[in-house]
């Protein structure tokens, strides 16, 4: 396997658990803000987070802090943003795997 493909899948895993990583803490964030009636993160900048990346990371916040998970229309722009994100994901490695001679 070519050494710049390597590099690619290495940065594209350190992409998806930064990304993940602030997600999750994100939800957190937002539970916290529901629960004290607190000012609350955008249902929008939730789905670019998940969009950008970070939907495993989302996933696990919804999962763990049982947040966001009852709401239909936030489920079906999140689970959008998965598709997109995989399509993307499918793109950019069939592209880069398409490139090795």
């Amino acid at each position: 396997m070519n050494a710049s493909v390597v590099t690619h899948f290495e940065w594209l895993i350190g992409m998806y658990v930064a990304m993940s990583l602030c997600t999750l803490l994100v939800y957190g964030w937002d539970k916290l803000a529901a629960r004290a009636n607190k000012p609350r993160i955008p249902e929008s900048y939730l789905h670019m987070l998940a969009l950008l990346c970070g939907w495993p990371g989302g996933w696990v916040g919804q999962k763990l802090f049982r947040h966001k998970t009852v709401k239909a229309s936030f489920q079906t722009v999140f689970w959008l943003t998965v598709l997109l994100n995989m399509l993307a994901l499918g793109a950019l490695l069939y592209w880069d795997l398409s490139r090795i001679p």
